[in-house]
């Protein structure tokens, strides 16, 4: 085994025992920091609180990180995308993490197959892991909100025809619920009680949940404050609206189910089987990249395929309601 192969493998561990330090490390001192903001709020414990140390631990190159990106667009756009997938990160943290995943990639890669450019490949797709990562959690966290929205609706219907007022009504969602939508109406109720105005939590809320149904709810209780009207009949009216969309897309979801599997398949089983066949028969595979550019053109005209025959796929099953 060269001593390069060594040299990675020390440096994946160091940055696999970061990474685990990072994530797991400080939790309880995070914590203890955010109520030491409102603990120094108060009148008789703003001396304590200043004079106390902070406990939080943080790797300096984070916060180095985290100020010299503070303001720039890509850093807002990235704070934005981690809270719609609820991260509890800052985006100098989530770079900080896909560089450490990006260098296991290239390890384990490297490791494995002993081949520049699949080692090359390997630093790409743990650069880009956490992405999907996040992109996945957002997902599941919307359609988790969606199919939540229809029964939250008609409890605030409920408590609104029970002499509740709209942010009692929303008290009621973020105490009787399960969380994703318990936790964004609590934080609409928080954010209020702050003394933000309603509208401005609700287009906070709306910023991180990504949902037209949403929008459509919103946009409903910000124009009936407006011009007035009957807000339960008009919530019930969207929630009726909802749970049929959210049913129709059910039934979508069924019928497309094997057609999305098979854009998946089609994207996920040749190169799994080039690699397996690179693990068992180096030699012949080899032959790709050895043959000068016709084996590299032949690479890329697969590769362009498959992406087509995946996003026709794609946009077959995709059936807005």
């Amino acid at each position: 085994m060269a001593w390069q192969t060594y040299v990675l493998i020390g440096g994946g561990v160091l940055i696999l025992i970061l990474l685990l330090l990072y994530i797991f490390g400080g939790e309880e001192e995070e914590v203890a920091e955010r109520l030491e903001r409102y603990v120094a709020s108060v009148p008789g414990r703003r001396e304590e609180a200043q004079t106390r140390p902070s406990p939080r631990r943080t790797l300096p190159f984070s916060e180095s990180l985290n100020r010299a990106i503070a303001g720039r667009g890509f850093a807002e756009d990235l704070r934005l995308q981690l809270a719609r997938a609820d991260l509890k990160v800052t985006p100098a943290e989530f770079l900080v993490i896909q560089i450490m995943t990006a260098m296991i990639g290239l390890l384990l890669a490297q490791l494995f197959f002993r081949f520049v450019p699949l080692a090359l490949l390997g630093l790409i797709a743990g650069f880009f892991a956490p992405r999907l990562y996040v992109a996945w959690r957002q997902r599941k966290r919307l359609q988790a909100f969606n199919a939540q929205l229809g029964d939250a609706i008609n409890l605030m219907v409920n408590g609104l025809r029970a002499g509740y007022s709209i942010l009692q009504a929303m008290e009621a969602v973020a105490r009787e619920l399960p969380p994703p939508i318990s936790t964004e109406f609590d934080r609409v109720v928080k954010e209020q009680q702050l003394g933000l105005s309603l509208e401005q939590a609700l287009n906070n809320m709306l910023r991180r949940v990504h949902s037209d149904d949403l929008e459509m709810l919103v946009t409903a209780i910000l124009i009936q404050r407006e011009v007035g009207g009957n807000l339960a009949e008009i919530l019930d009216t969207i929630s009726f609206t909802i749970r049929e969309r959210v049913r129709i897309k059910g039934e979508i979801r069924v019928l497309t189910a094997q057609q999305t599997i098979s854009g998946y398949v089609l994207m996920v089983l040749p190169i799994g089987l080039g690699l397996i066949l690179f693990g068992i028969n180096r030699d012949y595979m080899l032959n790709f990249f050895n043959s000068g550019i016709l084996g590299y053109f032949m690479i890329a005209c697969t590769a362009v395929m498959m992406l087509i025959g995946y996003f026709v796929i794609q946009r077959i099953v995709r059936i807005e309601v």
